[in-house]
């Protein structure tokens, strides 16, 4: 079990990247939604020791985070979203490196170990190529692999789908599957589908904070009969804007679907629509908008 308690981080320009956050995670997949900017990196960071808080406390395991990060560091496997490699070493190479890094010291034991996790990502028929000539899919896949050399506890991916395409997408959500079954495993993201796809619980975040919090088919069952779609043009966009409160709006052939959040039928031509975790994104993330533009 992973305990984040009032957690805040203020960087020097003056932008509250965390604020007051509060978290408890228990073993297996774990989705942390929020779009670009929301705090999320900086709160995976600090989890993984890369950077101290201003405030609050991390426990895992009974392990107090932030006044021993060596203890959680022999625990944790990291995937941060861009990671650098030597470009003319193999894949075999690096994790081995890598290996002795963590601490496998006998050959034997870290040969064991890397071609495991090569054949475990399937990465076997092409661990002597380097990383570098990689795409970004097989990348994705070697930084999984390097996150779970010495068997860690904590598992952390901090937007590990972007970019990929539809087939890597899935290769690497069945990779992830499989992983969260026994370890605690945060997957930091914008997109919604991963989220959806593979994590019992999760939470959204804006603005460095917490937003929501729970289990995806809850939050999507919370906003039954709230949520309606309308075409309208995009010359009507401002006034329906105006007048109702517009949680997303998705241009197609030449009109415009607006979802609005209204607690019963906002009549005007308004159908009802089952809701989407999508929906949940949006109408969470569209509050703060607002409230930012009342302020």
């Amino acid at each position: 079990m992973l305990e984040i308690r009032n957690l805040s981080k203020t960087y020097g320009n003056g932008v509250r990247a965390l604020d007051d956050v509060s978290l408890s995670i228990p073993k297996g997949m774990f989705g942390l939604l929020g779009p670009n900017g929301a705090g999320k990196s900086t709160l995976m960071r600090t989890i993984a020791t890369l950077q101290s808080a201003d405030k609050g406390s991390i426990d895992f395991d009974g392990i107090d985070v932030l006044k021993n990060p060596r203890a959680l560091r022999r625990q944790l496997g990291y995937l941060p979203q861009d990671f650098g490699v030597y470009p003319r070493m193999s894949a075999r190479a690096m994790l081995n490196h890598l290996a002795v890094l963590k601490g496998i010291s006998n050959a034997r034991d870290r040969k064991r170990v890397v071609e495991g996790l090569l054949e475990q990502t399937n990465l076997a028929k092409v661990a002597g190529k380097s990383v570098a000539s990689y795409s970004g899919g097989m990348r994705q896949r070697f930084g999984i692999a390097q996150a779970l050399i010495g068997d860690p506890k904590l598992i952390i991916v901090d937007e590990p789908t972007a970019g990929l395409d539809p087939e890597e997408r899935n290769r690497f959500h069945n990779l992830l599957s499989e992983i969260g079954e026994n370890v605690v495993v945060i997957l930091s993201t914008h997109i919604v589908e991963d989220v959806s796809d593979l994590c019992p619980q999760m939470a959204i975040m804006n603005q460095g904070q917490i937003k929501a919090l729970g289990a995806p088919a809850e939050l999507v069952s919370a906003l039954g009969g709230k949520i309606w779609r309308k075409r309208v043009s995009k010359a009507d966009l401002p006034a329906h804007r105006a007048q109702y409160h517009v949680i997303s709006t998705r241009l197609t052939t030449g009109q415009v679907v607006i979802h609005v959040q209204h607690d019963g039928d906002p009549g005007n031509g308004f159908e009802a629509v089952n809701p989407t975790l999508e929906d949940v994104y949006f109408a969470t993330i569209s509050v703060g908008q607002r409230q930012a533009e009342a302020a």
